[in-house]
């Protein structure tokens, strides 16, 4: 195969699965509606099935259920008919993952769930199968051809599956008024995690605090930044209260433009305007300030004390960027 048929098949399998995902707005509807709210009232868990191909999307969807406060265990429609059904208790609602609805697993395992008495949700490609028949609510996936030359391997109808519990997922967040912080909860690991829950304090902890005073000397000044390693210096008053900010940049310009500084203070070249961050703000937040004003560091501040300061270099350290 020539580089040109290969870019050839790959750009229609994508037009063909992005035709059947635009599709899918078909069936948002009135039952799909109740669906939802359905889950949404739900106050024990989701427990989703599936078989071959579609278990495999199932195990996706409870993933994303999971991370965005709908609490979701994943049951393998063959396990669940030698034994697993056991997980399954009273609250719980099942919803069931097929394309054709027919497969012999998921026709033993749909009486089964009825005559537990759980309310069971389909989400299939074949509106007349059994299990598109035998569910309460029923979700539509159809699809008009898989993407596989031979119409044969699930290709478009898991991606649509793939999408339409995306479209549940989304749904019962905003139902639930999930927020950022909450997210944060089950994701406290890795860039994602740091972005959701690493307040600014806890950067700003790792250095010592670089301050001066107003009417200290330029050299102190130098000095203090030199030694801090933060590029920066915060210029305090007698009474510990924030008057202004000198950075490197502030003493290069003063440099540039006096070659006698001996006279001079802190106070005759610091910024009276300095950029502040509260310190149980998030991380994430201080990178936006700094790209905003295009700056290096902030002062973090908790009321009207100072706190410390932060680096643009600490966010990078921490993996946000």
């Amino acid at each position: 195969m020539d580089n040109q048929l290969i870019k050839q098949t790959a750009l229609e399998t994508i037009q063909l699965e992005k035709t059947a995902i635009e599709q899918l707005s078909n069936f948002i509807d009135d039952g799909f509606a109740s669906a939802i709210e359905c889950l949404h009232q739900c106050t024990g868990r989701v427990i989703v099935s599936g078989i071959g191909k579609s278990a495999i999307i199932a195990q996706k969807i409870v993933a994303t259920f999971n991370s965005t406060g709908t609490p979701a265990v994943f049951m393998h429609a063959a396990d669940a008919i030698h034994g697993d059904l056991g997980m399954m208790q009273q609250a719980d609602i099942a919803i069931v993952i097929s394309k054709s609805g027919e497969s012999a697993e998921i026709k033993v395992l749909i009486p089964l769930i009825k005559n537990f008495g759980n309310t069971l949700i389909a989400i299939c490609g074949n509106k007349k199968s059994f299990l598109a028949t035998q569910s309460d609510f029923f979700i539509d996936t159809t699809v008009a051809i898989e993407a596989c030359p031979n119409n044969l391997a699930p290709t478009t109808s898991t991606t649509a599956q793939l999408v339409m519990g995306d479209a549940i997922a989304v749904c019962l967040l905003k139902m639930k008024g999930f927020s950022a912080s909450d997210f944060a909860k089950y994701h406290p690991g890795g860039a994602l995690g740091k972005q959701l829950y690493l307040k600014v304090q806890s950067l700003s902890n790792i250095h010592e605090k670089p301050q001066v005073y107003e009417f200290d000397s330029i050299k102190k000044v130098i000095i203090e930044i030199t030694h801090k390693r933060l590029g920066a210096t915060v210029v305090l008053n007698e009474n510990n209260h924030i008057k202004g900010i000198i950075t490197d940049g502030d003493i290069r310009r003063m440099l540039e433009k006096n070659t006698d500084f001996n006279k001079m203070s802190a106070q005759d070249i610091m910024n009276t305007q300095p950029k502040t961050i509260d310190a149980d703000d998030l991380a994430v937040n201080a990178l936006e300030v700094m790209r905003n004003y295009n700056i290096s560091q902030l002062i973090v501040t908790s009321g009207e004390n100072y706190i410390g300061m932060v680096h643009i270099h600490d966010l990078i350290n921490e993996g946000i960027h």
